[in-house]
C-alpha cells in the first residue's frame, strides 16, 4: 500500500512553469535529501542567499512522509509527493554547492557521483523548455 503526501501551494509563489510532478522517493534517497537541505539551512544562515523558508520547507514535507520509528530505522516503503520544479531547482543549486565546496576532499568523487544521478533523477520529471523557462536564480 503506497503512502501519497500533497502539500499545499505556497501562496505568493513567483515563477511556477509547470503544476507539480509526482516523485516517489524510497528512505535513503529521502535521507539524503534531508542531509543535504541540511547543509543548505547551515550555509543559508552563512548569507548564501537561499529562501531560507523554501529550504526549511521542503525538509519539513520530505520529514513528514514517514514516521519516527521510519526515520529512526531508516525502513520504510517509497512514498510520492508532488514536487515543483522550483523545488527541484532549488535541490539542485544545494547539490552544486556542495560539490564545489567538497572539490579539495578525499570523497570528492562520491559526490560527485551522487550530484549527477540526482540531477539526472529530478531533471527527467520536466521538459528541458521547463527548465529554460524557469526564472534564474539570485546569483550568490
Amino acid at each position: 500500500m503506497g503512502h501519497e503526501w500533497r502539500r499545499p501551494a505556497r501562496p505568493g509563489t513567483i515563477g511556477v512553469v509547470t503544476g507539480a510532478r509526482d516523485v516517489t522517493l524510497g528512505i535513503d534517497a529521502a535521507a539524503a535529501l534531508r542531509q543535504l537541505l541540511g547543509i543548505m539551512i547551515d550555509q543559508g544562515y552563512g548569507g548564501w542567499g537561499w529562501d531560507l523558508e523554501h529550504v526549511m520547507g521542503l525538509d519539513t514535507w520530505l520529514e513528514v512522509l514517514w514516521d519516527e520509528d521510519e526515520w529512526r530505522t531508516l525502513r520504510g516503503e517509497p512514498r510520492t509527493l508532488a514536487l515543483h520544479i522550483e523545488d527541484a531547482a532549488l535541490l539542485l543549486e544545494g547539490m552544486a554547492f556542495t560539490e564545489v565546496a567538497s572539490a579539495e576532499l578525499p570523497w570528492v568523487d562520491m559526490v560527485r557521483w551522487t550530484s549527477d544521478f540526482v540531477t539526472s533523477e529530478l531533471r527527467r520529471h520536466w521538459t528541458e523548455d521547463e527548465w529554460r523557462a524557469l526564472p534564474n536564480r539570485p546569483s550568490r
